[in-house]
Formats: C-alpha cells, structure tokens, sequence
C-alpha cells in the first residue's frame, strides 16, 4: 500500500503540472501584451529580455517535472521572492502600477497557494505587497499611479485567500479520499485473506475426501478379491477332496497288482502308472496347500522359502513352461517379519506379471539381497515392459493392460508391501522389459551374500485353468 510520503509526492507532481501550465501561460500572454502594446511601453526590450528570463525559469521548472522532481522544491521564499522582482521589473519597464503585468502577482499567489500551505502562501502575498511599494517608491512622478495600488492589494489579498481555502479544501479532501483508500485496501486485503484461507479449507476437504474416497475404493478391492480368493479357494478344495479319495484307492490297487504281478513288462507299466498317480498326488496336496484358509499372524520368513512357494504354484499356470526362470536368493538372508501367505501372494503376483509380458523363450530373474536394514527383491523380465503412459495409473486398483485381468494384483501387492514396512516400486528395465523392486525391514543386520543365478526348470503340468484374481 502507498505510503503518506507517496501521497504527498503524487500532490506535489500534480500541483507542479498545473503552475508549470500557468508559468506558461503567463510567458505566452506577456509576449502577446508587448507585440500589441509596443508603443506604450517604456522599454519594450528590457520587457522582452525579462520575458525570455521567465519562460528559462519555466523551461526548467517543466524539464524537472518530467523527471518526477519539483524545481526549487525546498526553497520556497527564494522563488516568492524571485517572482515579486521579477513582477516588479515587468511593471517597471512597463507603464507603472497600471501595467497589465500587476495581474502576474494573481498567478504567483496562486501558484504558492495550489503547492504550499497557507502560511507560505500568506507570505508570498505579503512579498507581493512590499514589491508593489517599492514599484510606488521608484517610478517617477508621470508613471506613478497611486490609485490603482489599493485595489491591485485588495484583490490580491482576497485572490491568495480564495486560492488558499481552495487549495486547503481539496488538500482535506485528497485527505479523506486516501483515508477512504487505504481503509478500502485493507478491507480487499482482509477480504483476500479470507477467500485464500476459504480455499485453502476448501481444497484441504477436498483432499481429505479424496483419501477417504480411496481408501474406501481400496477396502472394497481387498473385499471383493479376498472373496475371490476365498471362492476359489472352496472350489479347489472341493476338487481336490473329490478326486483324491478315487485317486488313493487307484493307487492301492496299483500297489497290489505289483506285489502280485512278477511278468516284467507289468511290473514296468504298473511302476509308470505308480509314478504319475503319484505326481498327481503331489499336485493335489499342492492345491490343497494353496486353497488353505490363509493365516493373519506374522512371524519370521525367509525370502528364499517363499520365493520357492510362490515359483512351486506358478508351474501350474500354462505360460510357464514356456520361460526361463532364475533364481539369486541367498539362504542366508535374514527373515522379514510378514505373514508368510500375504508375502508368497506378492511374489506370486509379480511372476505371474513377468510370465504375461514375456513372449515364449523369455528370461525372468528374482533376485534378493540385505541393502541397508532392508531385504531387496527384484523381479525383473525382458518382456515389452510398461508405456509411459500407463506408469502413472500401474498401483491403481482396477486397473489393467490385461483382457483377463481383474486390475487388483499390484495395487493389492503394493498395499501388503507398505503394511510390512516396505514398498513396491516400478523401474524400467535396462535394455526392455521391467523391473519391480519389494523392500521390507529385515529383522536382523546380516552380511551380504552372493549366490550364482539358479536355473529353473519349470516341470509341465497337466493343463489347468489359469488362475483368476492372482494377478493383474
């Protein structure tokens, strides 16, 4: 806001534009009155050359307005004074008291009346009277004309009254407009607080709602996809009871016709037919494994024993087969604390990721290692990595690149990971592919390990249905 010192300053400039205006005015007039009254002066160039010392004076006053200054600005009485002299002569070379140059102490009044205040411009009126008495007293007889002299201090008297109550009127009305002004300012500013302060609350409910809105969003996605799983879980065990019970008495019968049958070449299908009832036996407890009501309660794991768990169910998703899996998790990694079901459910997911961005023949690596007071690991594929524009949107719940696809894996991944303590981060791949990174707080400091990368050789299932809300 525009200081008082401000203020003052814009009067003064607007004040010096009008007295320049008048200054002149007043050179421009007394040309004029000498070219039309040249015989009646007493002596027309001492006028002339007197006038042409005015419109100097004016032509800096104008040139020190145009800077933003004010000529002579603290020497008040000087230029009073300069002026009743300057008056003085013109009446002098002129006709005496009655010269039409008299008028010019009317300009001068008020002149000092528009830029000072009353007392300067009481004062200027006073030099003005003593100069018009000292006119009197050096003119000579023929030229001095005393009775025009009361009324020439008359009307200047009554001219610096009427100019100076003016001027003083409009000075206490600027007064009161810039008082109005500033309380104006201030009411705009308070009123400029208040609305940024109303935003501010408007946007800070906006993003409160936001996040409630999310996370309800987010526990209706674990909801539904632990209903899912749930459903699914039912149904695999469902199937596993039914064909167990005909598969354990199948592989009874086997067992009695090898202990029975002595002919070799029998004795060698019997022994085939024992080893695949066995294998499925193996792929029945393995569901029956996997459809197990998960546990809630965190304890110690090894990052190793669960990669192992997540890989051993990943085989019976039909893609596999088709990808080179390795495998640099060292034994000797210190245990996270997690619930073992929640962590294989993360690692599984990010495979099953890796195994649908690959195309056959495709590489994917797990990797762990202690960085710091975390355990790292790293799954990473040369498949056809992410776009730019979906890296945004990548943890968001439901959404995905996938037609079969239910949106929920890594948004439920990342979810479990951040409840551990950790995170799951995205990064592109060095060459192609991608890179997703899951940090936890391992329990103990350890040491470092390296381990050669370990081929896996994914064995090939029986056909099965891919599994569904596993990953997104």
């Amino acid at each position: 806001m525009p200081s008082v010192a401000d203020h003052r300053h814009e009067w003064e400039l607007a004040t010096e534009r009008i007295v320049v205006r008048i200054r002149w005015f007043g050179i421009i007039m007394g040309y004029a009155l000498v070219e039309t009254r040249a015989g009646q002066l007493y002596d027309p160039w001492a006028v002339r050359a007197i006038l042409a010392l005015g419109a100097g004076y004016a032509a800096l006053d104008t040139a020190f307005h145009r800077m933003g200054e004010v000529f002579l600005k603290r020497w008040p009485l000087f230029v009073s004074t300069m002026e009743a002299v300057f008056i003085a002569l013109l009446c002098y070379h002129d006709t005496g008291l009655d010269s039409p140059f008299r008028w010019y102490y009317l300009l001068s009044a008020l002149c000092c009346a528009i830029r000072y205040r009353r007392s300067l411009a009481w004062t200027t009126c006073g030099l003005h009277i003593l100069s018009l008495a000292a006119l009197a007293l050096v003119l000579p007889p023929p030229r001095r004309d005393l009775t025009v002299l009361p009324l020439t201090v008359i009307i200047l008297a009554w001219s610096t009254w009427a100019s100076s109550s003016l001027a003083a009127l409009l000075r206490a009305t600027g007064r009161q407009w810039e008082k109005a002004n500033a309380e104006l300012e201030r009411a705009n500013a308070d009123l400029a607080r208040a609305n940024a302060e109303l935003e501010h609350q408007s946007a800070e409910l906006e993003r409160r709602v936001a996040e409630r809105s999310a996370a309800l969003r987010a526990s209706q996605a674990r909801v539904i996809h632990q209903e899912k799983m749930a459903a699914f879980g039912l149904l695999a065990a469902g199937i596993a009871h039914e064909v167990g019970n005909p598969l354990a008495a199948l592989s009874s019968l086997v067992q009695m016709l090898q202990r029975r049958n002595a002919d070799p070449y029998v004795a060698e299908k019997l022994d085939l037919a024992g080893r695949q009832l066995g294998r499925i036996q193996r792929t029945i407890r393995e569901l029956i494994d996997f459809s197990r009501p998960a546990s809630t309660s965190k304890g110690p794991v090894r990052l190793l024993d669960v990669v192992e768990e997540a890989l051993s169910i990943a085989k019976y998703y039909q893609r596999t087969k088709e990808r080179q899996i390795a495998t640099e998790v060292p034994p000797s990694l210190p245990p996270v604390l997690a619930v073992r079901d929640h962590l294989t459910q993360v690692v599984l997911n990010l495979v099953l990721n890796a195994v649908d961005a690959t195309a056959k023949g495709g590489h994917i690596r797990l990797a762990g290692r202690l960085d710091g007071g975390f355990i790292e690991l790293t799954i990473s594929d040369d498949g056809r990595g992410i776009g730019e524009a979906d890296r945004a949107r990548l943890f968001q719940p439901y959404f995905t690149t996938k037609p079969q696809g239910t949106g929920l894996g890594l948004f439920i991944s990342r979810q479990i990971a951040e409840e551990l303590g950790g995170s799951l981060t995205y990064e592109a791949g060095p060459d192609q592919g991608a890179v997703f990174v899951v940090r936890l707080p391992a329990l103990r400091p350890a040491a470092p390990a390296e381990a050669e990368p370990v081929p896996m050789t994914i064995p090939e299932p029986e056909a099965v249905a891919e599994p569904q809300g596993v990953a997104s």
